[in-house]
């Protein structure tokens, strides 16, 4: 093993000449080198941030998700309380319990007659002039 030392100090000898001018002109370069490696970071980043799993795209699909919902939220609380207003109503006040009762099950007073008018007689549908198949 000592008898191939010197052979395997020149072939590293001459291994390192042909790599010392490669080494010498990336540490010249070696700012330049850094500045595009910190734009190319910094680009891969803003993609990431703009269209990753959670960039700024799905946060602004996310966001008019939310608004619609807060809305739609409002709007059914909206009919609950109208719900709960009439539901008051009828449990407490007469004259609205008598409306109910004439509206819907059609009573009336000794005396009072209740009009009902007719059903509508349906039209008939018109012709299809589609192709049959």
């Amino acid at each position: 093993m000592a008898a191939r030392a010197p052979q395997a100090e020149a072939l590293a000898a001459s291994w390192v000449e042909g790599v010392r001018p490669l080494a010498a002109r990336v540490y010249a370069l070696r700012r330049r080198i850094a500045t595009i490696m910190v734009t190319v970071l910094a680009g891969l980043l803003f993609v990431h941030v703009m269209f990753g799993a959670n960039g700024m795209i799905v946060y602004k699909q996310k966001r008019a998700e939310y608004e619609s919902l807060q809305k739609r939220i409002a709007r059914e609380q909206q009919e609950n309380g109208t719900y709960e207003h009439r539901i008051r109503g009828l449990k407490t006040d007469e004259k609205a319990i008598e409306k109910e009762a004439r509206e819907q099950l059609r009573y009336a007073r000794p005396g009072e007659y209740v009009y009902v008018p007719p059903a509508p007689a349906n039209p008939p549908a018109p012709p299809n002039h589609s192709a049959k198949k």
